[in-house]
This record gives structure tokens, C-alpha cells and sequence, in this order.
């Protein structure tokens, strides 16, 4: 099938991966949308990786159907790995050659015509010509993403899948590397990565929740937000470790974490929670509604998920 046949860079119903008597991934369907930044999320353990290398044609799906840029899960992998580029989470190039020899390896292996204008470009759209000649090992966290990632990008790829590309690096690598993202997708190239911090979850177009292989949530960051059904509280005032410890134990209520000076109190039933904790909260202390957060929905999602290597 041409891939300029679907509006879905990603189409698949039902995937699902064992391995031995542990369902890793778990009948899970999913759709994203062509320049589509998708977010994929989940406690570690979840399958996330497994889905993502079963998309780029690593590994074949023991059942399910669908299709990646238009061809075959199963059938068509090499086409698939061909139009993919993929970030693996541990930096995997070889830290005793230069960024360049590294760049001119990977386009080797692509055969990529006019190799060493592909690799010029790739320098230079990733800000990596002044270091063209630094060894890859001595490289910061930073610039090792950066290289990866032109490393990603040098085959011009239709899909991006990016597996925790943003771990260890410092904030200003983190925000030059979404800026990166978001000029990509805005030229059409698919983004589906995986992450565990929030403010990059929000950062993205849509996204879904994995837990132990499987799929509890997608949609917008308001859409997954609304349909947890998750009320919450701050509580402000002294002695909130004592005060943590109490609520814990009330009936109706699901979480609690520590926000800087305050408690988060969070429940399904907002009318009910608010009567269980209004006897605990005297002045000084005070009590408000808040708004849930993506933190506070996937808190509630994981705790309300089983472990499947129990």
C-alpha cells in the first residue's frame, strides 16, 4: 500500500505481544494522525518500548492488525524500517568516533544517496558543525540527544519514534529539544515518544497512558484529564506530614501528594470527598478545589493498575 493512501500515520487494532506467560502489550489500537506530536506514557514495565518496536518493524505482533505509514505490521517491515527513524532510550552510537564519523556511518548503513551533503545538513540542523570532530564520548547528555537524534533524521524519515529521548539531560537541552520537535512535526513528520515527565506530556498534541500492557487512556491532555473523573483538593497549613498520614487512612480518598507547601487530595467523588476532609481542616489550615493535573490522573491510573510480572 502507498503510504500517502491513509491520513493516519499510525493505524492499529488489537496489537498484542507475550512473552512467555506475560502479556506485555495488550490488545491495544491506536491512531496518529500525520504530523502528529503523540505522547506515550506509562510506569516503566508497561510495554511502551515493545509497542514501539513492534510499530517500526523490530518485532512482529503475535496478534492485532494495522498499519505504519501505510504498510503491514506484519507483513511489510522493511518498508516500515526504511521510513522510520528511531531514538532508542541508551545512547547507542560509537562514543570512539567523531559526530561526523558517526553520521557518515549511519548514512552508510541507510545508503543514502549524496551521502556527505546529508551529512552537512544533519550538522547543521542539530547545531553540530562547530563539533563535528569531537569524540562521541566525551559528549554531555545534551549534545549526545542531539546527535542522536540528527542520527534519527538523516534518512529523512516519515516517523519519528522517540523512546525517553529527554532522560538525563539538563532543562535548557529538554526545551531546545521540543522546540526541535515541534518545527518537525510542523513539516510533517509524525512524532510518537515516550516520556515520565508531565510538562513534556503536556507539550504534546495528544497522548495515551500505558499500564503493564494496557491501554487506559488517550486523547487530548483536557480530554484524558476530564474522562478520569479525578476531584481534587489543595490543603494548605501546618504539620501536613502528620495530616498526610491521617487522610490516607479516609474513605474516598485515593491519593495524596505533597506539592511544595501543600497537599493534593484527590477522589472520584468531589461532594463526599470535600465532607470526608472539611473535620480535619481548621484555621490555619485551608481548603480549596483545584483543578486535576495530568500528574494527579496518571497517579490514580497506575494505583488502580496490576502489575503483570506479579
Amino acid at each position: 500500500m502507498n503510504p500517502a493512501s491513509t491520513s493516519f500515520a499510525i493505524d492499529v487494532a488489537n496489537v498484542t505481544k507475550t512473552f512467555g506467560a506475560r502479556s506485555v502489550v495488550n490488545q491495544i489500537g491506536l491512531r496518529v494522525g500525520i504530523g502528529e506530536i503523540f505522547g506515550f506514557l506509562g510506569p516503566n514495565g508497561s510495554g511502551k518500548t515493545t509497542f514501539l518496536r513492534i510499530l517500526c518493524g523490530l518485532l512482529t505482533p503475535d496478534a492485532g492488525q494495522g498499519q505504519c505509514l501505510g504498510f503491514d505490521i506484519r507483513t511489510q517491515a522493511g518498508e516500515i524500517r526504511r521510513r522510520v527513524g528511531y531514538m532508542t532510550q541508551r545512547f547507542s552510537f560509537y562514543e570512539d568516533l567523531t559526530i561526523e564519523e558517526n553520521l557518515d556511518f549511519v548514512a552508510r548503513i541507510y545508503q543514502i544517496p549524496g551521502r556527505r551533503e546529508a551529512v552537512q545538513r544533519s550538522l547543521e540542523r542539530l547545531g553540530l558543525t562547530e563539533r563535528r570532530r569531537q569524540l562521541a564520548g566525551v559528549l554531555s547528555g545534551g549534545w549526545k540527544q542531539r546527535l542522536a537524534l540528527a542520527a534519527c533524521l538523516i534518512h529523512s524519515p516519515q516517523l519519528l519514534l522517540l523512546d525517553e529521548p529527554t532522560a538525563g539531560v539538563d532543562p535548557k537541552a529538554r526545551r531546545d529539544f521540543w522546540e526541535e520537535i515541534h518545527t518537525l512535526a510542523a513539516e510533517g513528520l509524525t512524532v510518537l515518544i515516550t516520556t515520565h515527565y508531565m510538562d513534556e506530556a503536556e507539550r504534546c498534541h495528544r497522548l495515551a497512558y500505558i499500564a503493564y500492557g494496557n491501554l487506559l487512556a488517550q486523547g487530548t491532555v483536557e480530554e484524558v484529564v476530564r474522562q478520569a473523573g479525578l476531584a481534587t483538593f489543595e490543603i494548605t497549613g501546618p504539620d501536613l506530614p502528620a495530616l498526610a498520614r491521617q487522610l490516607r487512612a479516609l474513605p474516598g480518598v485515593e491519593q495524596v501528594v505533597a506539592f511544595g507547601l501543600a497537599l493534593h487530595v484527590s477522589g472520584r467523588h468531589p461532594q463526599r470527598l470535600a465532607e470526608v476532609l472539611a473535620p480535619l481542616i481548621q484555621a490555619p489550615r485551608t481548603l480549596r478545589p483545584i483543578e486535576s493535573g495530568l500528574e494527579d490522573v496518571f497517579i490514580g491510573l497506575m494505583s488502580g493498575a496490576r502489575d503483570n510480572f506479579q
